[in-house]
């Protein structure tokens, strides 16, 4: 079976440059680091367009597909802009989110709006911008939109999403799809929902079924279950209201490799799954093959990105670990303290002893769960060394934070030896340009 850049731990443009730093996208990382300064994001444009192509070659036999970018996993204006350019369309969960995609210039009939407590000002907006479709959640979210959209005088395409009932091997804050989540209408609920449509929401139309199981997967099997359970749900409802829904989304979830030992499917093992369990299903229950909507994020942008810190402070603690501090950690990634995550890492810079030691990567945050890699082995790190973390495209900037009112850090896009700004770094007068004094006070 075919590779594909998902199945990569470091970007494809990664080299040594003659100067025995580590390179990507044709930039030296340590003179990056010196032009813009770290902790920095670098997201490797060849890269990004390299998963983006396998996607469509492993989905091109499928003649209705459509492909939807999980904005959650990175949203910025640039990337954005490199994946309306790619033909991908985007599903969105925010206001911000929307905003975003509308103003890198995308088609906004290929935008799906998800999540599940969107508010009236989002659904107000996403009606105002044109949003493609609204994956609705929820009993609520249907009376909502519906009033919504009569008061706009429009009919609102949407999908319902469900909950299938597959629980997938992954961590369990990022399961979506067993029967105990707070993700969409239950299989139980979807005959009510769907009676609310035909006969009270008559500004709703109905276009098929939603369903997300989880994040970071690494089997194919629960696609093929999931498929055929929105297939036969799709039947049933045909059968029972002579409803003809044309679309089936099934969200995203393929893994990445974030270490060695991670071995995540390609894009075209699953892509065989998905597409010969799709035509499987729809003969078996003797429907129209359905337009299908898949959502990959992290998959998409993961591997494509790194983050650069440089080394600070160390410390030995005797018969014990030796860390080694960096210039950022959890507030510009927390999933190591969320979610037990695990990187890889390189020191960028050369180094003339090879010598390793086994150390532990802590960040400079006042939490001693500030750890962003546990025994890792690597060349005698030194102050004022940069290191190197991989796949850190996807989650990382997204879920950054201000904690210790520390600025975001920036970003940079990498290809054919230059570099771009595409988000610039917080200063200190950003960080206070929403505080306000009351009156009072002064």
């Amino acid at each position: 079976m075919k590779e594909s850049t998902n199945q990569l731990l470091k970007p494809i443009t990664l080299k040594k440059g003659d100067s025995g730093n580590l390179e990507i996208g044709g930039c030296d990382l340590v003179e990056l680091t010196e032009q813009y300064g770290t902790p920095l994001y670098v997201i490797d444009e060849a890269t990004l367009r390299s998963v983006c192509a396998d996607y469509k070659v492993a989905f091109s036999r499928y003649e209705k597909v459509n492909m939807m970018f999980a904005s959650k996993s990175l949203s910025t204006l640039a990337t954005s802009v490199i994946l309306k350019q790619e033909g991908f369309g985007f599903d969105v969960v925010s206001a911000g989110e929307i905003y975003t995609v509308y103003k890198a210039g995308v088609d906004m009939k290929k935008v799906l709006f998800n999540g599940n407590n969107k508010s009236l000002e989002e659904l107000t907006l996403a009606l105002e911008l044109g949003v493609g479709r609204i994956s609705v959640d929820n009993f609520f979210e249907l009376d909502l939109l519906n009033e919504l959209a009569k008061s706009y005088k429009k009919t609102v395409d949407i999908l319902l999403r469900v909950t299938p009932g597959i629980e997938c091997h992954t961590h369990e804050y990022i399961q979506t799809g067993h029967l105990d989540s707070k993700f969409g209408f239950d299989l139980t609920q979807i005959d009510e929902a769907v009676e609310l449509i035909i006969n009270s929401y008559s500004n709703l139309k109905l276009h098929g079924l939603h369903a997300h199981i989880g994040s970071q997967i690494f089997e194919t099997k629960v696609y093929h279950d999931e498929i055929e359970i929105l297939i036969k749900e799709i039947a049933r409802l045909d059968e029972k209201y002579g409803l003809k829904l044309d679309e089936i989304n099934i969200g995203g979830g393929l893994g990445v490799k974030y270490t060695e030992k991670d071995c995540p499917p390609s894009t075209y093992e699953i892509a065989d799954v998905i597409i010969d369990s799709l035509n499987e299903s729809v003969k078996k229950y003797g429907i129209e093959p359905p337009a299908l909507f898949i959502e990959p994020g992290r998959s998409i942008i993961s591997t494509a990105g790194v983050t650069l810190y440089t080394i600070g402070s160390s410390k030995q603690v005797p018969h014990g670990k030796k860390y080694i501090a960096i210039d950022g950690g959890m507030a510009d990634n927390p999933r190591p303290s969320m979610y037990q995550a695990q990187y890889s890492a390189e020191i960028a810079n050369f180094k003339e002893n090879d010598s390793l030691q086994t150390v532990t990567i802590a960040g400079r945050f006042c939490e001693s769960g500030d750890i962003l890699i546990k025994d890792i082995e690597l060349p005698e790190p030194a102050e004022g060394d940069i290191l190197c973390v991989y796949n850190t495209g996807a989650y990382n900037y997204s879920m950054a934070s201000n904690y210790n009112r520390v600025q975001k850090s920036q970003m940079v896009l990498v290809n054919n030896s230059k570099s771009d700004i595409i988000i610039s770094r917080e200063t200190l007068e950003d960080l206070i340009s929403h505080d306000v004094i009351p009156d009072r006070l002064k």
